[in-house]
C-alpha cells in the first residue's frame, strides 16, 4: 500500500502539530516509551525542535522515538556490495575524458584544456538532477532505461526543430554522460540502493517530516518503505484554508492548486489574488520593511536592529542572507560589538586565509617568483609561522627587492637578497619546494609534492592550528583518499584548476557556540521558529533570487524530465516567505533603494502585498524604524604640523637629505629623523633614474681604463662603445624596454668622446670616479658626519681640483637649476672632498646641437662657505628646537612620499 501523506499548516506550531500527530497515529500505545517508532527529519536542528515538542505534549519523562535524518541512517547501514565513487574522483575522471576530444574546446570556446574543468562539473550536476529525477523509473536492478529513452526523446520535443539542431551536440553530450555516469558508481545510483535497502529491512512505523514534497527517489523509498510498515509523510499544508489570507490573495502560484484550478467563484474580480472578506485582509503588526539609502544603512541599521532585539530579551535571531555582502557587512558590525553571528550558511572555504595562502603558493609557482606574488606569499601567517624574526626579515626583503627593481625570478630574487641572508635562505627553500611542480602527475603524486612543501614551508602544522586551515589540509587529505584510482596524468595547470574549484565548492563554517544570533539561507528557516527574523536583500535582484541557467535546459525540457524549473524554484522560494511570516512574530525585511547610483526597487512580491493591502483598503506594511545612538565629537581643525624632535636629529647627513630639508622641513623630518620612507614601485618599464645609474656605470669603467691603460684618443670610442655594449646586454636581459635607452646613449656617444677631448685639451685630467666620501663637520656645540658618492673629479695643470656631476639631461635644464640656486648638491661635494675643489660642474649626457658642454658653478667656494654655514645653522636649530613646518612648494609636495602623513589640503 501506498504511504500515507499529512499536511500540517505552516505556522510556529508545525512541530507541536507534528508531535500529536505522531502521537494519535495509533501506534503510540505507551507514551512513557516511543522507542518503537522511527522518525526521519531535514536536518539535526529539526531532530531537537521535535524532542522538545513530544516533550511538552506528554508532559513527563519518555523514551524517544528514533528520530534522525535520512543521510544518518543510511550511514549506519553495512557496507553495500558497490561503493559510491567520491565526488572529486567522478570529477577528474570525466574532465580526463573531456579533454582527449578537441571538438569539444571548440564547442564550448574554450582556450585551454582547464577550461573544460567547469564544463564537467557542470555535466555532473545535471547528470545527478537526471538520477534523482528518472532514476525510480527506470529499474535499475533489471537495466531497463527504455522508460529513461522514451521521457527524453519527448523532453527534446518541446525544443523547436532549430534549437533542437543547434543543441544536438549538446543534448547528445549530456545524455552519453550521464548513462556513463550510472554504471560507475554514481553516489545517486549507490544512495538509492541503500534507501531501497532500508525500506526492506523496515521493522518500525516510519514518520517522514520535511517542508517540501518528497522528489521521486524520496517517493520511491517511501512507497517501498509502505509495504512493509506503516509511512506517513508529514509536510506542509499549501491549500488555501491553511494560508493567511492576505498572502493567498497576494500570492495564489503558491498555492497547492494551481490558479487554474480554483473555482470561479473563490477567485476575486482583478485576478490577483483569491476572494476573501476585506477585513480579514491584514499583516501581522510583527512584519515590517526598511527602505535604507545604501549598503552602508542597510548594513548599520539591520545590526543596531539586533542590538536592540538582544537588549530586549530576545534570545533566538535569525538574519536570513538573501544579499550575502550587506549580511557579512552585519555580521563585521556585530563582531564590533561583541556579538557573534553563528554562521550557518557558511562561506566559501577560498575566502578564507588559509585557502588564500595555498592559492599564493601556487601562484607564485605559476608566475616563476614574480615579486609581487613571492611577497604576498611571504607575509602570509602560515609561511614560515616558526620564525620569530619573520616579519622583519619580510619586511628587508621587500625593500631589497624594490630597491633592485626585481619583477620576477627565483635566481634574480637571490641576487637581491645578498645583503640579507636569513631571507636569502627563506626564498631559497621556497625555489627548492618551486621545483618539485613541474610535469604531469597523478592525483596523488601532486598532492605528495604539496604536502611535502607545506611541511617545508612551516605551514603544516600552522594550518591545522586555524579552523579554517585544518578544514583545507581535510578537504586535500579526503581528496588523497577519493582519487587512488585515478590513473591519468595532470599538469600543474591542471592541479591548480582543481584545487581552486575544490576550495570555491567547499563551504566553511565557523565553530560558535553562541546560538543567539544565527545566519542562515533562506530555506535554511524552513520548519524553524525564532523570537525575531531580519532578512537583508528584500529587492528585486535578491528575492526571488536569479535563475541560474544551465547548458540547453531550457524550461521546457526540464519540465518535462521533471526537473526543477525557474517557476517550481521560484514557488518554493514564494513558500518559504510565506512561511517565514507565518511563523515567526517579528519579521523585518530590509533593502537599498538605491545601488551603484541607481534605483532598486523592492521585490515583486512584496509591491504585490501592498497592492493587494491597498486594494482591501486596508493598513499598508509597517516601516520599521531604527535609531542610532549619536555621538557628540569636538571639533579639530587641521592645522599645518611643525613638529620639534631635537633628540631625533640625525648623525649623519647626505646631499639629498639636506635637499629635503631644504625643501621641506616636515619631509626631513619624517624620511631622515623617523626613518619613514615609501617603497619603490616595482615597474618592468626602466625609469629615467635607471638610466642615469646604466651611465654612471658605463662612464666609471671607461674613464679608470682610460686612466689605468693610457688608451689613446682613437681607440677610446671602441672601447666606450664595448663597455656600453656590456651594460647594457645585462640590463635588456631583463627588460627589452631597455632598448631605447641603448638607442639614445648610442646617439650621444660620439658627442661625449668630443667634449673629453676638449676637456683635455684645456688642461683637465681625470683623477677618480664614483668614490664615497665621508667628513665630520663640527662647531662649537656639535657635530655632524656629511657622507655622500661624488661622481667625479679632475684635475688641471695647475694642481687645482673641481668635481664634476654627470646628469642625464640637457644643459639647459642644469643651467637654469644653478641659476636657482636651490640643488645644493655641488657645493655638498666640495665639503666632503679630501682635498680643496676649486671648481665644479654639471655634465649633461644630453647633446645640444650634437655637442656636450658643461654647466659651471659660479663663485664655487663662497657657495661652499655658504652652504657650510647653513647646515650647521640649520642643524643647530633642530638641537634647539625649531619646528619642522609641512612648508614645502606643490612642486615638492606632488612627488613627496610623506604627503599623506602631513595631510596638506586638509588644513
Amino acid at each position: 500500500m501506498p504511504f500515507t501523506a499529512v499536511t500540517i499548516p505552516p505556522s510556529a506550531a508545525f512541530w507541536d502539530d507534528a508531535a500529536r500527530r505522531i502521537l494519535g497515529s495509533g501506534h503510540v500505545h505507551d507514551t512513557s516509551d516511543l522507542s518503537g517508532l522511527r522518525v526521519l527529519v531535514p536536518t539535526f536542528e529539526h531532530l531537537q525542535l521535535l524532542k522538545q515538542a513530544l516533550a511538552r505534549r506528554i508532559g513527563r519523562a519518555f523514551v524517544p522515538p528514533t528520530i534522525t535524518t535520512l543521510s544518518a541512517a543510511l550511514g549506519l547501514l553495512p557496507p553495500a556490495g558497490t561503493s559510491a565513487v567520491a565526488s572529486s574522483e567522478r570529477l577528474m575522471a570525466l574532465y580526463a575524458q573531456l579533454r582527449q576530444h578537441g571538438w569539444l574546446k571548440k564547442l564550448f570556446a574554450a582556450r585551454r584544456n582547464t577550461d573544460l574543468l567547469p564544463l564537467a562539473e557542470t555535466l555532473l550536476t545535471l547528470s545527478d538532477e537526471l538520477t534523482q529525477a528518472m532514476l525510480p523509473s527506470m529499474q535499475t536492478q533489471t537495466g531497463d532505461d527504455e522508460e529513461a529513452d522514451r521521457r527524453w526523446q519527448q523532453a527534446l520535443e518541446q525544443l523547436s526543430p532549430v534549437a533542437r539542431h543547434l543543441l544536438s551536440d549538446e543534448t547528445q553530450l549530456v545524455w552519453t554522460i550521464w548513462k556513463s555516469q550510472l554504471d560507475i558508481g554514481d553516489a545517486n545510483v549507490v544512495r538509492f540502493a541503500q534507501m531501497m535497502q532500508l525500506a526492506e529491512h523496515a521493522c518500525q512505523p516510519l514518520f517522514w517530516i520535511s517542508p517540501v514534497e518528497p522528489d521521486a527517489i524520496e517517493r520511491a523509498f517511501l512507497d517501498a518503505y509502505a509495504q512493509r510498515q506503516t509511512v506517513i509523510a508529514m509536510t506542509l499544508d499549501w491549500n488555501m484554508s491553511c494560508v493567511d489570507p492576505v498572502y493567498a490573495r497576494a500570492w495564489p502560484e503558491m498555492l497547492a492548486v494551481a490558479e487554474d484550478d480554483v473555482p470561479a467563484d473563490v477567485m476575486s474580480g482583478n485576478g490577483i489574488g483569491i476572494e476573501v472578506d476585506d477585513q480579514a485582509l491584514t499583516v501581522p503588526p510583527g512584519f515590517a520593511l526598511y527602505a535604507a539609502q545604501h549598503l552602508e544603512d542597510e548594513a548599520r541599521a539591520g545590526a543596531q536592529t539586533i542590538i536592540d532585539w538582544l537588549s530586549q530579551g530576545k534570545e533566538r535571531i535569525a538574519i536570513v542572507a538573501q544579499d550575502r555582502v550587506v549580511a557579512r557587512r552585519i555580521r563585521a558590525l556585530l563582531e564590533r560589538a561583541q556579538i557573534h553571528v553563528a554562521d550557518e550558511t557558511g562561506w566559501k572555504l577560498s575566502t578564507t586565509r588559509a585557502a588564500a595562502a595555498i592559492a599564493a603558493w601556487l601562484e607564485l609557482v605559476a608566475s616563476r617568483a614574480e615579486t609581487v606574488n613571492l611577497l604576498d606569499f611571504l607575509k602570509s601567517p602560515f609561511v614560515f609561522a616558526g620564525i620569530a624574526e619573520k616579519a622583519d626579515l619580510v619586511m628587508a626583503a621587500e625593500i631589497a627587492l624594490h630597491r633592485d627593481n626585481v619583477l620576477s625570478g627565483w635566481d634574480a630574487a637571490d641576487a637581491a637578497l645578498a645583503a640579507v641572508p636569513d631571507a636569502q635562505r627563506m626564498v631559497a627553500m621556497l625555489a627548492q619546494q618551486a621545483v618539485q611542480f613541474a610535469g604531469r602527475k597523478s592525483l596523488c603524486a601532486w598532492l605528495g609534492v604539496t604536502d611535502a612543501a607545506l611541511r617545508a614551508l612551516g605551514m603544516r602544522d600552522a594550518m591545522q592550528a586555524d579552523a579554517a586551515g585544518a578544514q583545507v589540509m581535510q578537504l586535500l587529505q579526503a581528496i588523497a583518499d577519493e582519487c587512488e584510482n585515478i590513473d591519468h596524468d595532470f599538469s600543474f595547470a591542471e592541479w591548480r584548476a582543481f584545487v581552486d574549484l575544490q576550495l570555491e565548492a567547499t563551504a566553511f563554517v565557523q565553530p560558535n557556540r553562541d546560538r543567539r544570533v544565527v545566519m542562515l539561507p533562506l530555506n535554511g528557516a524552513r520548519l524553524r521558529h525564532f523570537d525575531a527574523v531580519l532578512l537583508v536583500g528584500a529587492d528585486a535582484d535578491h528575492l526571488p533570487s536569479r535563475p541560474v541557467e544551465t547548458l540547453f535546459f531550457a524550461n521546457a525540457v526540464r519540465r518535462e524530465l521533471g526537473l526543477a524549473t525557474r517557476e517550481s524554484r521560484q514557488r518554493q522560494q514564494l513558500r518559504d516567505v510565506t512561511e517565514l511570516l507565518m511563523a515567526n512574530d517579528c519579521v523585518v525585511m530590509s533593502w537599498q533603494m538605491h545601488r551603484n547610483g541607481e534605483p532598486n526597487p523592492m521585490s515583486p512580491w512584496l509591491e504585490r502585498l501592498e497592492l493587494t493591502l491597498a486594494q482591501a483598503g486596508a493598513a499598508p506594511l509597517k516601516k520599521h524604524e531604527v535609531t542610532i545612538a549619536s555621538r557628540t565629537m569636538t571639533a579639530a581643525p587641521p592645522f599645518m604640523p611643525a613638529p620639534q624632535a631635537a633628540a631625533l636629529r640625525p648623525s649623519k647627513l647626505s646631499a639629498s637629505a639636506y635637499n629635503s630639508l631644504v625643501a621641506c622641513p616636515y619631509q626631513f623630518f619624517a624620511t631622515r629623523m623617523l626613518g619613514l620612507s615609501g617603497l619603490d614601485e616595482l615597474s618592468e618599464m626602466p625609469a629615467k633614474r635607471d638610466y642615469g645609474d646604466w651611465l654612471h656605470r658605463i662612464l666609471a669603467q671607461f674613464h679608470q681604463a682610460v686612466q689605468q691603460r693610457t688608451v689613446p684618443a682613437d681607440e677610446r670610442a671602441s672601447l666606450l662603445d664595448d663597455i656600453s655594449e656590456r651594460v647594457f646586454r645585462d640590463e635588456l636581459r631583463k627588460s627589452a624596454a631597455a632598448l631605447g635607452y641603448y638607442a639614445r646613449w648610442k646617439k650621444t656617444m660620439p658627442a661625449y668622446l668630443a667634449w673629453v677631448e676638449e676637456r683635455e685639451a684645456a688642461g683637465w685630467r681625470f683623477v677618480f670616479g664614483e668614490q664615497r666620501f665621508e667628513k665630520l663637520l663640527q662647531w662649537d656645540d656639535g657635530e655632524i658626519l656629511l657622507h655622500g658618492r661624488i661622481d667625479r673629479v679632475d684635475e688641471n695643470a695647475d694642481g687645482a681640483r673641481g668635481v664634476l656631476d654627470y646628469k642625464s639631461t640637457n644643459r639647459a635644464a642644469l643651467s637654469e637649476r644653478l641659476k636657482q640656486g636651490e640643488d645644493q648638491q655641488l657645493p655638498f661635494y666640495g665639503l666632503l672632498s679630501d682635498v680643496p675643489l676649486e671648481a665644479a660642474a654639471y655634465v649633461p649626457l644630453e647633446a645640444t646641437k650634437e655637442r656636450i658642454r658643461e654647466a659651471d658653478a659660479d663663485d664655487y667656494a663662497r657657495w661652499q662657505q655658504m652652504l657650510e654655514q647653513r647646515i650647521v645653522g640649520s642643524m643647530r636649530g633642530i638641537d634647539e628646537g625649531a619646528p619642522l613646518p609641512a612648508s614645502g612648494p606643490e612642486s615638492v609636495c606632488r612627488y613627496c612620499d610623506v604627503r599623506g602623513l602631513c595631510r596638506k589640503g586638509a588644513w
